[in-house]
């Protein structure tokens, strides 16, 4: 189905990049190299030319640690926005936040997406999204506290509650006023979930495909492709590449990433093999 992410409309043939930008000091993957605003500027600069279709910036690591406020969060992300949305004023930005507040000020400022990692946490954040006309991004987790780790998560079928979850948030999404082709569905890989619920949830991503939302996923360098394969951060990304082949094939829209052009390969060859896209040049035995 057409997917409108603020003032942007893609087609159900495309398959779109969403690129990390973290307005934080201690992110995991980064390490706080895209802290400074001037980084985390120029990090928009190169993904925008690397070919995403999207940015998401993030003003909180979902880790635990050092409690960060609404001022706070808004410090961060707010402003950047703005900036952001001046520079590139065709650009989807999308802030990863879980707070109406900071929602609000975002939308305000020029955001187009608001995806909320944590699963509907702040029941407010649908009244925002449909305030401003902005798409959300619906999670699930388990029902697990922001910024907690789970522990001895426990489903009788963990697929069934992940699309269960997701569908009851798209569902309060489109009554609060959300646009139907302004939501979007999230397994959320490692939230509220260990190791084998994460690989059981990629194994059967089709069932959530299924469901006639566009479902994004959010594989980069997380802990259950860490540790499947016994690798740090930093060392993941071939991991990822894998994990992001069986969501392409299976026909996942969004893919929220660190690396750009090697996730754009890997999606673009996996769709053209599944027919959802042409190649670029195909002249051997022709010509």
């Amino acid at each position: 189905m057409t997917l409108k992410l603020g003032r942007q409309a893609f087609g159900d043939d495309e398959a779109l990049m969403m690129a990390i930008v973290n307005r934080t000091p201690d992110s995991f993957f980064d390490k706080g190299a895209t802290w400074a605003e001037d980084a985390a500027f120029e990090r928009v600069a190169t993904v925008v030319e690397q070919g995403a279709e999207i940015v998401d910036i993030g003003g909180i690591k979902a880790a635990p640690g050092v409690e960060i406020g609404p001022e706070e969060e808004k410090a961060r992300v707010v402003d950047f926005v703005a900036r952001v949305r001046e520079t590139y004023p065709d650009l989807v930005i999308s802030v990863d936040t879980w707070r109406a507040e900071v929602g609000a000020a975002v939308c305000a400022a020029g955001a187009d997406v608001l995806n909320d990692a944590w699963g509907g946490a702040d029941p407010e954040l649908v009244d925002v999204a449909a305030q401003y006309d902005a798409a959300i991004i619906c999670t699930h987790t388990g029902g697990v506290t922001p910024r907690t780790r789970p522990y001895r998560l426990e489903y009788d079928d963990v697929v069934a509650s992940t699309i269960h979850d997701t569908l009851a948030y798209a569902e309060r999404a489109l009554a609060a006023g959300v646009s139907r082709e302004s939501i979007v569905i999230d397994p959320a890989h490692d939230f509220g979930k260990n190791t084998f619920q994460s690989l059981e949830v990629t194994r059967r991503i089709g069932e959530m495909v299924a469901t006639g939302w566009p479902v994004l996923v959010s594989l980069s360098n997380k802990d259950f492709v860490g540790e499947t394969l016994g690798l740090e951060v930093g060392e993941r990304l071939l991991g990822t590449l894998a994990a992001t082949s069986v969501c392409a094939l299976a026909g996942a829209r969004i893919y929220r990433v660190h690396q750009v052009p090697e996730t754009r390969q890997t999606v673009d060859m996996v769709w053209t093999i599944a027919g959802r896209r042409p190649p670029l040049r195909a002249i051997r035995g022709i010509q």
